[in-house]
């Protein structure tokens, strides 16, 4: 009986790091993978910003695929990937907004200062919506395609190598679909 006791701690000790190294083989160990990814997308909230238009379920089932960006006008990393929205706006790309936790009128501001990328914002001031869509932080961005059904999350601001190697393309591949 006293072999096995001291036998088990190193058994047990190479199982866990087996599961460790199996687990840094993923090709990204940091993503978190969406639980959403080929459901249709969550309930948005149902309020606006200022006269933007109001995001809604038909925005996202529109035919287009359409960015869905969780941002706030408070949010340092939002600001850094804002020129991003604006030149994917600029491209004709279709970005809509959920601007979480957030005062209206600083975030109006923000837009007014800052320029406006999204064709409609929906508002979630207490950080209730976002939790429907699996958001923590923002910014945090989903592509949607035509029939709105979520084909990609990606959590971060959309700059650096991460936006260009899996952001990019994911867009890319959407919008070039049927």
């Amino acid at each position: 009986m006293h072999k096995w006791l001291m036998i088990l701690p190193p058994i047990l000790f190479a199982g866990l790091a087996a599961l460790f190294l199996l687990g840094m083989q993923r090709e990204n160990p940091s993503d978190i993978p969406s639980v959403f990814i080929g459901r249709p997308a969550p309930v948005l909230p149902a309020t606006g910003l200022g006269d933007i238009p109001v995001l809604t379920a038909a925005d996202l089932s529109s035919g287009e695929v359409t960015v869905v960006n969780f941002w706030a006008s408070w949010c340092p990393p939002c600001r850094a990937e804002h020129p991003v929205l604006m030149d994917m706006a600029a491209k004709g790309i279709r970005v809509a907004g959920v601007n979480m936790m957030d005062d209206d009128a600083k975030a109006l501001k923000y837009l007014e200062d800052e320029g406006n990328p999204f064709f409609a914002v929906a508002t979630d001031p207490q950080g209730r919506n976002r939790v429907e869509w699996g958001v923590t932080a923002p910014p945090e961005t989903f592509i949607i395609s035509g029939n709105g059904t979520v084909l990609f999350k990606f959590i971060g601001p959309l700059v650096g190598t991460d936006y260009e190697n899996r952001f990019k393309p994911a867009l890319e591949a959407a919008l070039a679909a049927p």
